[in-house]
């Protein structure tokens, strides 16, 4: 006979073990980079054809949503461990207003540790004018410029030597740069680029903060208004679409979908931490971390 008692404490102990698996996976990961892991793609065999100043700079923000501690965390270290030697990398984290008293507690601390977080004045939204306030609001809000600016997804993985080796022979002016919509086309002048990253050169983010064509159109799929922007201003005439090395998660979305590849810049709709530790196996993010390192903590 089953004893309720033992049932229920198993029960438990399973949805205690699922609670923690993103904390789990944010602490092996905070392991390893406090061990002062190499980044894998620096080598030295791998950066001595490269030059020895940066060429150029990239602001990569990711929308998320202000709950979702976890996740920052997470990409932080996925982040941390990787450079370029061919462009300064700035990621931010980008979410409108706080609404909550712990929200204000807790992100002001990791805006104390981190300063990666840029918070705008909006209410958080799908389609309802994110997009067009992250952009517009950046020549006034930061301190500097950038060559490029990137939107990008917290559900993507990137990999920034490959995708800054992509754009340093691009223009660094009307320069448009992603994964072109529909998942078939090959054509970066029809339609618009995919959410889950793309790039604006500066003078495109100016535009976009002094126009009135993307001011007064900014409700609907935004993603889809950044083309029809661009198209209604007829700008950006550099328009590049990085396939097959950006595509979404085998087996998530049809034709968007392909196997993972060496070559991947961006693998997106990596929701689930089975998924994400699949893409970091494949990649050997970790690969300079001995394993004997692993045991002598």
């Amino acid at each position: 006979m089953v004893n309720p008692a033992k049932s229920m404490l198993k029960m438990n102990q399973k949805r205690f073990f699922f609670a923690m698996l993103p904390s789990m996976a944010a602490a092996i990961l905070i392991v390893i980079f406090n061990l002062g892991v190499k980044t894998p793609y620096l080598l030295s065999s791998n950066i001595q054809n490269y030059p020895s100043t940066k060429q150029f700079s990239l602001l990569i923000g990711i929308l998320t949503r202000a709950d979702n501690y976890d996740r920052r965390h997470f990409l932080r270290l996925i982040y941390g461990i990787q450079s370029s030697p061919l462009a300064e990398v700035d990621v931010k984290f980008v979410f409108c207003n706080l609404t909550k008293q712990e929200q204000r507690v807790l992100i002001a601390l990791e805006i104390l540790r981190f300063n990666d977080i840029i918070i705008l004045n909006c209410s958080e939204n799908m389609n309802n004018g994110k997009t067009y306030t992250y952009f517009s609001s950046l020549p006034r809000i930061l301190s500097r410029t950038y060559n490029y600016v990137m939107k990008a997804d917290d559900d993507v993985f990137l990999r920034l030597l490959p995708l800054t080796s992509s754009l340093q022979p691009l223009p660094r002016s009307d320069c448009y740069y992603g994964f072109v919509i529909p998942c078939q086309s090959m054509n970066p002048f029809v339609s618009y680029m995919s959410g889950m990253g793309y790039i604006l050169s500066w003078d495109l983010v100016e535009w976009i903060a002094n126009s009135d064509i993307p001011r007064n159109n900014t409700y609907g799929p935004e993603d889809k208004l950044v083309g029809r922007w661009l198209d209604l201003g007829q700008k950006a005439r550099n328009r590049f679409s990085n396939k097959p090395a950006m595509y979404d998660y085998p087996g998530k979305n049809g034709r968007c979908s392909h196997e993972l590849i060496p070559d991947t810049i961006a693998v997106h709709r990596v929701k689930r931490w089975d998924q994400w530790f699949a893409v970091i196996n494949y990649f050997n993010v970790t690969k300079e971390l001995r394993p004997s390192k692993l045991y002598n903590v």
